[in-house]
């Protein structure tokens, strides 16, 4: 895999220094991306990069991620137009932790000659004192030219601190100190990252006789409806499968626009360029098939095969209208408890026979019993995929789907799930 020709043949490719193709095809070369800890983990829009690394590892190079312990107490104001709430160091800390944990599952970080690196960019610093970096790292770069770069340039009506004004010379820093210590020759990031990243290339080239740093980005993803990508109606799609649940990711992928499909999966999947570009042309024909081969390949990456298949489920039983009480019963418990975040969810203390009991009382699905009555009269209560029509109905213990879930409709489009307490 030649690395360049591989971005640009999926659309990733930004902008690059001159030399840079020449350089990635002269043997095997150090690349960097760095992440700012300022979120409790990662997101889709993070995930671009480490794909970025990923393309550049499969291409036989070595990839350094740089976790941000000490830029991400400063703030980047790249793409800012106010200045940031700065973060606890403690909260700071415990995010760069947890992205830490995520990110191992998507490089090689164990095995090979050009296996991935980390480095924390507050061990650059936390030595250094404020003299020694104003005469070391400050007096590199003149303030016209730091300056003359779009992420100052845009906030200066807006006003922008000194704190982050420095944000540039830190990261310019974080290149040289790579290059000295790790032979890391490029920088790569998004194309908002264009003007830091090329501070750094300057600041190595003033400094280092005879040095070769070069700059590479990637596009940065937009949405053809021209929503941000990585947000959704609730808000950010996060790869925590605590913040945006593996259903909801699955679901992300499964709706997606079919104008955004081959972009799709140009950025996010391992395929061939010979099975994307087959993918693309049946989009054209069945663009649903395809979604859901880009859901399951990114789902299962990202969580686990496992928490895939689980989210399938739980679209079987939120979406399928042919399901029946058998194959509800034989999913699994896992799948239930990822429907019971799903749908509205009601905890009893433990198995009630009693039906009008538990939707009256218990919880409030029918807000009275006459309401409960009516459902009935109307054929629209249902539990676990069976019709009730006797308003005494009893629920047998063996109707608890593995001693806890109850699965209860009311109508077509109204679904609920009791869950007995542990």
């Amino acid at each position: 895999m030649n690395f360049i020709e591989e971005m640009e043949w999926r659309g990733m490719l930004h902008d690059m220094t001159p030399g840079a193709k020449e350089a990635t095809e002269s043997g095997m070369q150090t690349a960097y991306i760095g992440f700012d800890p300022t979120a409790p983990s990662l997101t889709i829009g993070n995930y671009v990069q480490l794909m970025v690394l990923a393309f550049w590892q499969r291409s036989g190079h070595k990839p350094i991620v740089l976790m941000g312990g000490a830029t991400g107490r400063i703030g980047d104001p790249s793409g800012k137009d106010k200045e940031r709430q700065l973060k606890s160091y403690d909260e700071l800390d415990q995010n760069l932790a947890h992205q830490v944990n995520q990110m191992k599952k998507f490089l090689n970080f164990d095995s090979g000659d050009n296996k991935a690196e980390l480095r924390n960019n507050l061990d650059f610093y936390k030595e250094m004192n404020v003299l020694d970096f104003l005469r070391n790292v400050g007096k590199t770069l003149t303030v016209s030219y730091m300056m003359s770069k779009d992420s100052v340039k845009n906030r200066l009506e807006t006003g922008l601190s000194f704190t982050e004004f420095s944000y540039q010379l830190l990261q310019a820093y974080d290149f040289q100190y790579l290059y000295d210590n790790d032979n890391c020759r490029f920088q790569m990031g998004g194309s908002d990252q264009w003007g830091n990243i090329t501070s750094g290339t300057e600041f190595i080239r003033r400094n280092l006789e005879d040095a070769k740093a070069y700059a590479v980005t990637s596009k940065l993803l937009a949405k053809s409806d021209g929503k941000k990508f990585g947000k959704s109606e609730k808000g950010n799609i996060w790869l925590d499968p605590e913040m945006t649940s593996p259903y909801a990711f699955y679901q992300f992928w499964l709706k997606a626009n079919n104008e955004d499909l081959p972009m799709f999966l140009k950025y996010f999947s391992f395929k061939t360029r010979e099975e994307i570009e087959a993918l693309i042309e049946q989009a054209q024909e069945d663009p649903q098939s395809v979604t859901a081969i880009l859901a399951e390949e990114l789902t299962s990456r990202v969580h686990s095969p496992a928490a895939c298949e689980n989210a399938k489920n739980v679209s079987q039983v939120i979406f399928n209208k042919k399901l029946d009480n058998a194959s509800l019963k034989a999913m699994n418990a896992d799948t239930l408890e990822m429907v019971s975040k799903e749908i509205p969810s009601f905890t009893i203390s433990e198995p009630i026979d009693d039906l009008a009991q538990i939707l009256t009382k218990d919880t409030d699905i029918f807000s009275s019993v006459s309401e409960y009555r009516r459902a009935i009269k109307g054929n629209a209560l249902s539990v676990n995929k069976n019709k009730i029509s006797d308003h005494e109905a009893q629920i047998t213990a063996s109707e608890y789907i593995h001693d806890k879930y109850l699965m209860i409709e009311n109508g077509k489009k109204n679904k609920f799930l009791i869950v007995v307490a542990d």
